[in-house]
This record gives structure tokens, C-alpha cells and sequence, in this order.
């Protein structure tokens, strides 16, 4: 338990006062999930909240075909807003989770949130200011769909993806940009095949590298 107290001083004690830390230590669970692991569901009773320590946690809808739209990403010192919301109303999940990339996160059951909100100002600070931020990520995944161009959509996917591991390789197959993009594959293909005749990117076998003109 001893890294996973100091782990979490690290990233959330500027966030919370030390009697808060405490109890986050005393009545946390310590969960952690390998590249692509489903964490939550769809339709899922939410029963604890995440506390990101390490890693990314891609947050989305997904239709009945498996094809996705991501909302938004959580990262080391952010929770989800989808579940605060869902925990607090006792409503079954509306979104998929899944580990974007390896991470470790301590759940926190939803009874002891509900009592952190009344208890310490900075909780209820954090759970509002996660909501806010994260629902604003969603307006902003519903306008890229909406009025932006797919060649535009696909280059911010590129580019947020890159920023999230911060690498310029990007391990998906062209059918799994698809699902992520909630589009389909021969769009896709072609539109990279177009960036790589532009020079952006370089095509390899599941794998995309951006170039520094991207």
C-alpha cells in the first residue's frame, strides 16, 4: 500500500486537504487494467467512482454495429464525470470505459463519495469542476461530428491520439479508427492514404506514423 499512498499524494495533494487524503487511503480500492481492458458498460449499476493515479481511461457510446464515439479521455489526477453523475442519481451507466492505454486508478465506493460532498468543500470543487470540464469535451465531440469535415475529424483524432501517449506512432488499424470515429473503413483508408500522399503520415501495417507536417 505504501506506493499506492505515495502515488496518490503526488498527484491529488494539491487537489485535497490532508484529512480527505486519509480517508481516500483508508477507503479506496486500488484497481489497475491492461491496454484495451472494458472497465465499464453500458447499462452497468455504477457502485464505485474512479480516481485516475496513472494511465488513460477513453470514455464513449458505442451503437449495436460496435462502432464508437469518444467523449472524452481521463487522465492521472481526473475522475469521470459520467460516473459522479450516474453514482449520485442511481442511474445504470451510459457509456463504455476502456484503458486507452495501462493505468492503475483507486475506486471509490459511492456511499463515501455522496458523504465527501457534504464533508470537504474540495471534493465537491473537484466532482463539480470534473463534470463541467468532461461535459464540455462532449459538446465538443458532438460539434467535431456535426458541422466538422471528416478530414478534419480524422486529423484531430491523429493529433489527440499522438497527445495522449506521446508518441507520433499510432498503433490502430484502419478498421478500428473507424469504430472509434463512428464511420467506416473505406472512408478512412482513403483519407489516409490521401495524408500520406501529402506527406503527413506514413502508413505501415496497424500502425500510423505522423509526420512533423501533419
Amino acid at each position: 500500500m505504501k506506493n499506492e499512498t505515495s502515488e496518490l499524494r503526488k498527484v491529488y495533494s494539491p487537489l485535497f486537504e490532508s484529512a480527505l487524503l486519509q480517508e481516500i487511503e483508508e477507503k479506496s480500492m486500488l484497481f489497475t487494467a491492461a491496454a484495451g481492458q472494458g472497465l465499464i458498460k453500458m447499462g452497468q449499476n455504477i457502485t464505485v467512482v474512479p480516481m485516475m493515479l496513472s494511465g488513460t481511461l477513453k470514455v464513449s457510446r458505442e451503437n449495436e454495429d460496435g462502432q464508437e464515439l469518444v467523449l472524452y479521455y481521463v487522465k492521472a489526477g481526473q475522475g469521470c464525470a459520467m460516473t459522479f453523475s450516474c453514482g449520485m442519481m442511481s442511474q445504470l451507466s451510459q457509456v463504455k470505459g476502456t484503458a486507452e492505454e495501462d493505468l492503475s486508478m483507486l475506486c471509490v465506493p459511492v456511499p463515501v463519495m455522496e458523504e465527501w460532498m457534504h464533508k470537504y468543500p474540495s471534493w465537491k470543487k473537484f466532482v463539480i469542476g470534473t463534470i463541467v470540464n468532461e461535459y464540455m469535451d462532449i459538446i465538443k465531440s458532438v460539434d467535431d461530428v456535426t458541422f466538422k469535415k471528416m478530414d478534419d475529424r480524422l486529423l484531430s483524432f491523429l493529433k489527440g491520439k499522438s497527445l495522449l501517449s506521446g508518441s507520433s506512432l499510432i498503433n490502430l488499424s484502419h478498421q478500428q479508427i473507424a469504430d472509434e470515429m463512428g464511420t467506416n473503413r473505406v472512408v478512412i483508408s482513403r483519407l489516409l492514404k490521401k495524408f500520406e500522399n501529402e506527406k503527413r503520415l506514413l502508413l505501415y501495417r496497424n500502425q500510423i506514423k505522423l509526420l512533423k507536417d501533419l
